[in-house]
């Protein structure tokens, strides 16, 4: 269970404090809240029932440093996970932006990152649902990575970026 000063990521919602944890009467149901607020800023509350394994399975502790790296580290080994199929990958890439494994992100992004290559190079963009599952899933993981490396929003693409190209040229 968490508990107030704890730092963690919150589906979609990014890394969060839990700020307090206060028993609430809401629609005359008394129960504790886990009470969430956004690290960057964001001027949203979320109440998290204490009770709700749904709403708390969405949380979880942050990577540490190391755990990020070696994330970064494998974006070259991972599988490319496009469907063709839009229906079926627009419900895959919901289901992934939901569960939020780290390893199914990245293999999302990178996917989503090659077909919308691919697509310009054709004169062609990117559908508006997988740019929105892009944005989503890189929101996620960018967050996470920016509050735990201390780094600003601009410079997480780069840091990625700079330790795939030393990576790759051991």
């Amino acid at each position: 269970m968490f508990k107030v000063d704890d730092i963690l990521t919150y589906g979609i919602n990014g890394v969060c404090k839990v700020t307090a944890i206060e028993e609430k009467n809401l629609m005359g149901i008394k129960r504790n809240y886990l009470v969430l607020k956004p690290i960057n800023g964001d001027r949203s509350t979320f109440y998290v029932p204490a009770d709700n394994e749904d709403l708390l399975g969405k949380m979880r502790k942050l990577l540490s440093e190391d755990e990020i790296n070696r994330l970064i580290d494998s974006i070259p080994g991972e599988k490319v996970l496009w469907i063709n199929n839009e229906k079926e990958r627009k419900e895959r890439y919901r289901q992934i932006v939901a569960d939020g494994n780290h390893s199914e992100l990245i293999r999302m992004i990178k996917a989503i990152h090659l077909e919308k290559k691919g697509r310009a190079e054709k004169g062609k963009k990117l559908h508006i649902s997988d740019e929105r599952f892009l944005k989503e899933a890189e929101k996620i993981l960018y967050d996470e990575f920016q509050y735990v490396l201390n780094l600003t929003e601009k410079d997480v693409v780069p840091y990625i970026f700079s330790r795939l190209e030393t990576n790759t040229n051991k």
